[in-house]
């Protein structure tokens, strides 16, 4: 199954929410299905965005099983993890041009062709995505908290000395679980294309 059709059988199965088609509407307009997850790193080639999100979709809810057991649902509902994973880096889209630069191969320049990151919209990373996405849909706290500090330690504001992503974890640790999520997948199951 391609990752488009399998992003979107888990978003139909799973998610009801107001707004819900606008957004998927939405995300055909965009270059979410075709972009990187990245320039350098994790799943930095064509589709690499889509396939992320599903990859840590998959991650939370083995966390979330292991965690909390079968009832796991008792603490978060599958639409909510579902809203979470799928759309936590909607901050990425239409940010990766497709460009090229000059690199020497063999004492030779060439054209080497790479993603430039150039965000229109410099919101910052998980606050960014929140604020899209609640220009579709009314999300739930602790959506909105997990999807705003799922960069967890790697956040600026963090590095800035900001400990509220610290209160975050402590007082939702789906949250902490969500980031998790993401590292784990980033790292473990992702590998960049050189």
């Amino acid at each position: 199954m391609e990752a488009k059709d399998e992003f979107l059988e888990i978003f139909y199965d799973n998610v009801e929410r107001d707004g819900a088609e606008a957004l998927i509407e939405w995300l055909e307009r965009t270059n979410f299905f075709t972009s990187p997850a990245s320039s350098r790193r994790h799943s930095n080639y064509p589709g690499g965005l889509c396939e992320h999100s599903i990859k840590v979709y998959k991650r939370f809810i083995k966390l979330l099983e292991n965690e909390y057991g079968a009832n796991w649902t008792d603490k978060i509902s599958l639409e909510s993890a579902t809203i979470i994973a799928l759309f936590h880096d909607l901050c990425k889209v239409n940010c990766y041009i497709e460009d090229v630069k000059n690199v020497k191969v063999d004492n030779q320049w060439v054209q080497k062709p790479y993603y430039r990151y150039e965000d229109t919209l410099p919101y910052g990373h998980g606050e960014k995505s929140v604020y899209i996405l609640s220009g579709f849909m009314k999300l739930e706290r602790i959506e909105a908290m997990a999807i705003n500090w799922h960069m967890g330690e790697y956040d600026s504001r963090v590095k800035g000395g900001n400990y509220s992503i610290a209160d975050a974890f402590y007082r939702y640790p789906i949250v902490f679980l969500f980031h998790l999520a993401d590292l784990t997948s980033t790292y473990l199951d992702e590998k960049p294309i050189n």
